[in-house]
C-alpha cells in the first residue's frame, strides 16, 4: 500500500463530511468489517463442516443452506448498532427490526452462489441501503417497496482477491482486500464498462425454455462471423452472480437470466430487492445498463419482498440491442423451410 492509497476508510469519512451524514457510510463500513469474517468463513470451507448442507427449504421454495444461515446471522449482528431501522434479506421470510425511528434500512444477499459452495468457485455478498419511510412500524417491508435507485449498493467478491464493487451514487469505485494492512484498498477510482461486447452469460441449457427474442439473440451470437452479427463471440457462464458482474465490470460484456417456459421460472429467479436492484445501480453508475430484458430494472416496483424478475445487464449497447430484439417488429425473425431463420439484422 503507498502512501496516497486511497482506503475504503478513508473514502467513505470524505463522504460522509461532504453529505454531512454518517449513516450511509458507518452501514457501508460494518458490512465490510463483517464481509471479511464471511471471506475467512468460506475459505475455510470443509475445516468448518460442511456448508453448503441444506438446513431448510425457505418460503420462496429454495434451499437454505449452512453458509446462508451462518451469513445472515452474523450480518444482523454486524448491523446491529448501525443507524438502520430494518434489515431485509433473502434468508428471511419478513425483515429484522433493529429501531423504527432509524433514518436506513439495508436489504442484503448474505451469500450470493450458494450452489457453488461446495465448488471453491467465487460467491460473494449483496446489498444495498435505502431511505426508510414514514411510520415504517406499520409496514416494515414498505421501504424495500420502492422504485429508483437506493442511496447506495454493493457487491463483495469471495475469490483469489476479496474485492467490493460500491456505489455511493458518484460513480462505480473498486476497493480489494490488503491482507497486510487489514483495509480495502481503492484500485479503480472510476470503474467503467466498456459499451460494446463479444462476450455473453448465459446458461445454454435452458436454450429450449427460452423465448424467441433470447433465443434469436443468442444464435446470433452463435453464428459468429458466419452470422447477422459479423463477429465471433464467447460464451461465459459461472452460475454466481457476482462474479459474472465483476467480470464484466472488469472487461465488458453481457448476462442474461432471462424468464423462461419452466414453471416457476417465467418471472425470472433472482430477486429484485436483493439482486437486481443494487446490481442495477453498481452497473448504471459504471457506464452500463440493467434491464429485464426490455424495461429498466430501477423503474419497475416490487410488489413483494421476494419478488422475482429476469435480469439482463452489462454493456450498454449489447443490453439495449437485447431488448430491440424484444420490441422491433421483426424481433422474432421470419422462419420457413426454404429461407431458415431471420434475425433483426438483415440485409
Amino acid at each position: 500500500m503507498t502512501q496516497n492509497s486511497t482506503t475504503l476508510e478513508r473514502y467513505l469519512a470524505t463522504f460522509a463530511h461532504q453529505e454531512k451524514d454518517t449513516g450511509v457510510a458507518q452501514i457501508v463500513s460494518a458490512i465490510a468489517a463483517v464481509s471479511l469474517t464471511l471471506r475467512d468463513l468460506v475459505a475455510a470451507g470443509p475445516l468448518v463442516g460442511n456448508l453448503a448442507a441444506v438446513r431448510h427449504e425457505g418460503s420462496a421454495g429454495d434451499p437454505q443452506k449452512e453458509l446462508d444461515v451462518r451469513a445472515n446471522e452474523l450480518i444482523l449482528e454486524a448491523l446491529a448498532s448501525s443507524p438502520v431501522a430494518a434489515v431485509a434479506s433473502e434468508e428471511m421470510d419478513e425483515p429484522a427490526i433493529n429501531d423504527w425511528h432509524a433514518p436506513f434500512a439495508v436489504a442484503i444477499d448474505p451469500i450470493d452462489g450458494s450452489s457453488n459452495i461446495d465448488t471453491n468457485a467465487p460467491i460473494g455478498t449483496i446489498f444495498s441501503v435505502l431511505p426508510t419511510v414514514p411510520h415504517i412500524e406499520k409496514d416494515p417491508c414498505a421501504p424495500f417497496l420502492q422504485s429508483g435507485p437506493p442511496l447506495a449498493a454493493g457487491f463483495f467478491v469471495y475469490g483469489p482477491q476479496t474485492v467490493l464493487v460500491l456505489t455511493l451514487g458518484r460513480g462505480t469505485q473498486i476497493f480489494t482486500h490488503d491482507r497486510s494492512s487489514g483495509q480495502f484498498i481503492m484500485t479503480t477510482r472510476h470503474a467503467w464498462i466498456p459499451p460494446r461486447t463479444r462476450e455473453y452469460a448465459i446458461n445454454g441449457s435452458n436454450y429450449r425454455h427460452w423465448d424467441d427474442a433470447v433465443r434469436l439473440y443468442v444464435n446470433d451470437c452463435v453464428d459468429g462471423t458466419a452470422g447477422p452479427r459479423g463477429m465471433d463471440f464467447n460464451t461465459r457462464w459461472i452460475a454466481s452472480l457476482v462474479a459474472e458482474a465483476f467480470r464484466i465490470m472488469i472487461r465488458g460484456g453481457i448476462y442474461l437470466y432471462p424468464g423462461d417456459a419452466r414453471p416457476g421460472y417465467g418471472r425470472g429467479r433472482l430477486r429484485m430487492v436483493y439482486e437486481a436492484n443494487p446490481i442495477a445501480w453498481i452497473i448504471e453508475q459504471a457506464g452500463g445498463a440493467a434491464t429485464d430484458g426490455k424495461r429498466r430494472i430501477l423503474d419497475l416496483s416490487p410488489a413483494t419482498l421476494h419478488e422475482r424478475v429476469p435480469l439482463v445487464f452489462g454493456s450498454i449497447e449489447e443490453v439495449e440491442l437485447l431488448a430491440r430484439y424484444h420490441t422491433h417488429p421483426d424481433s422474432h425473425g421470419v422462419r420457413s423451410p426454404l429461407f431458415g431463420q431471420r434475425s433483426l439484422f438483415r440485409a
